[in-house]
């Protein structure tokens, strides 16, 4: 769904392009879900990117007590605006479009 190349794949890695960048990502054998973010992007357009999330069929996550608009973006204090989304095993994964 995230249009990631796999590269490598052995029993202690997987190794994807990640748009030019190598993300190295490495399994476990149990899975203990974090209860906060894990991993994030830092996108120029949030609502391209979260709109093109939505459409690949990902979820953007709600948590109750933060005012995130109808795109299900949250604009931090100093700007910043953050939207959440989960991998298929429940980590949280995010995307940020920096304050200007």
């Amino acid at each position: 769904m995230l249009g990631l190349r796999i590269l490598e794949e052995s029993p202690y890695a997987c190794a994807l392009d990640a748009h030019g960048t190598v993300l190295r990502l490495t399994p476990v054998h149990e899975h203990v879900r974090a209860p906060n973010t894990v991993l994030g992007w830092t996108v120029s357009d949030i609502a391209a990117t979260t709109s093109a999330i939505g459409t690949a069929g990902v979820a953007l996550l709600r948590f109750e007590g933060m005012d995130q608009d109808e795109l299900g973006v949250w604009t931090a204090p100093g700007g910043a605006r953050v939207a959440w989304f989960s991998d298929p095993d429940g980590n949280v994964l995010s995307v940020t479009e920096q304050a200007s």
